[in-house]
């Protein structure tokens, strides 16, 4: 594909014109359900998990938390913007549906680099193990599609002995970018800064997956084919090495992660079905 049309098929922001009204309904919405939360006792805001200001979990519960599985949201954004607060009220559906929210943040891109926000974001659910003795399945959006798979991926033992060898066995992963190399040909790569070969290397489609992991990956209806390929490609990549799934659902690249507001949406049943392997 050349470099313009990679330009035009991976910038959400040119193809959905009307994102700016988008994301400032997503941060009204997330206020009145940080809002709601907090005063029904059901929100912990500010969770720190690492040592920047960037690296903290806004944790959303339900009714009955107790025994509430457990999910990590990550929020998109290219790596380089957004934070969880433009996303607290997607953890509704799912809390309504019995399950625990965590919402992830973690330091952007050009003051660190996509291979740090990985590692944090393994410190984020080593954190929560740590907290709640909980194996996590992890969701995200766009950018943070891509740290779920990195996390469904992970061999945990390798890198913290003490951490579950399941302790992420199923990611949800809503408009990823599994496979970057198409990175070094876009202009977002003046804050990303991958070479060709550091591309590869951060791209989750080509790493070995341990056994018994499940990820889904779904997309907009809207999307640009771009990225509907990568979704289908992941899927069929890492075929035989896991349980995987491709769906599309309503939506643009931006709209369609707002079904996780509902808890009667296609996408919320899906991923509460994916949690029920982790009362196990």
């Amino acid at each position: 594909m050349a470099a313009a049309d990679l330009e035009s098929e991976y910038s959400p922001r040119v193809s959905v014109p009307d994102h700016a009204e988008i994301f400032a309904r997503w941060a009204r919405d997330a206020e009145d359900y940080r809002a709601e939360t907090l005063k029904a006792d059901r929100a912990e805001l500010g969770l720190f998990y690492g040592d920047t200001p960037r690296q903290f979990i806004d944790l959303f519960t339900p009714v009955a938390g107790e025994n509430a599985p457990l999910i990590l949201f990550i929020h998109g954004g290219y790596w380089r913007a957004f934070d969880p607060s433009f996303h607290s009220h997607h953890a509704r559906g799912l809390n309504a549906r019995g399950i625990a929210v965590a919402v992830v943040g973690y330091d952007l891109c050009p003051i660190v680099t996509i291979a740090d926000i990985v590692e944090q974001i393994r410190r984020a659910c080593i954190f929560l193990w740590a907290r709640f003795g909980k194996p996590v399945l992890v969701t995200g959006h766009s950018a943070g599609g891509h740290l779920a798979a990195a996390m469904v991926a992970t061999d945990w033992r390798t890198l913290y002995p003490k951490a579950p060898a399941d302790l992420v066995p199923a990611g949800y992963a809503v408009s990823g970018l599994f496979d970057l190399t198409f990175v070094t040909s876009v202009s977002a790569n003046q804050d990303l800064r991958l070479s060709a070969d550091e591309a590869r290397r951060l791209s989750p489609m080509f790493w070995p997956v341990p056994p018994a992991r499940a990820l889904d990956a779904a997309v907009g209806d809207l999307e640009t084919g771009a990225f509907k390929d990568q979704s289908r490609r992941m899927v069929q990549t890492w075929q035989g090495q896991a349980q995987t799934c491709y769906a599309e659902f309503p939506g643009n690249h931006f709209t369609v992660i707002e079904a996780l507001a509902d808890p009667h949406s296609a996408m919320v049943a899906r991923i509460a079905e994916l949690a029920e392997r982790l009362r196990t």
